[in-house]
């Protein structure tokens, strides 16, 4: 079933308003000459670590050690992850070069 203009402009208008929604109210809610609550601050100190731990989670939630390549192309992956952060300290370089290392080993190897 395809959508006629009337609902495609509407629909339009709705992801418009949604994406200007989520840009502009976090200016207007905390203005610039204000501090922020701390409760903000708080969530602006331990929610990067808590995403970067959930992707960790996520990453080896359908690992089995049990079969196949037994998690060693995801934890080299890892490793790569870890010690060009701890060498470079460039969040880009330290994700592009774990997921070069772990798709060239699932690609070649595993």
């Amino acid at each position: 079933m395809t959508m006629n203009i009337t609902q495609q402009v509407i629909t339009i208008a709705m992801v418009v308003l949604g994406t200007m929604l989520t840009r502009f109210l976090p200016f207007l809610v905390f203005p610039s000459g204000k501090p922020a609550p701390p409760y903000v601050q708080y969530l602006g100190k331990v929610l990067p670590s808590a995403v970067i731990g959930l992707l960790v989670i996520y990453c080896f939630k359908d690992v089995s050690l049990l079969s196949g390549s037994h998690g060693i192309p995801e934890l080299i992956g890892v490793a790569v992850v870890a010690c060009l952060h701890f060498w470079k300290k460039q969040m880009l370089l330290s994700i592009a070069g774990g997921t070069i290392a772990y798709m060239i080993l699932v690609q070649m190897f595993f």
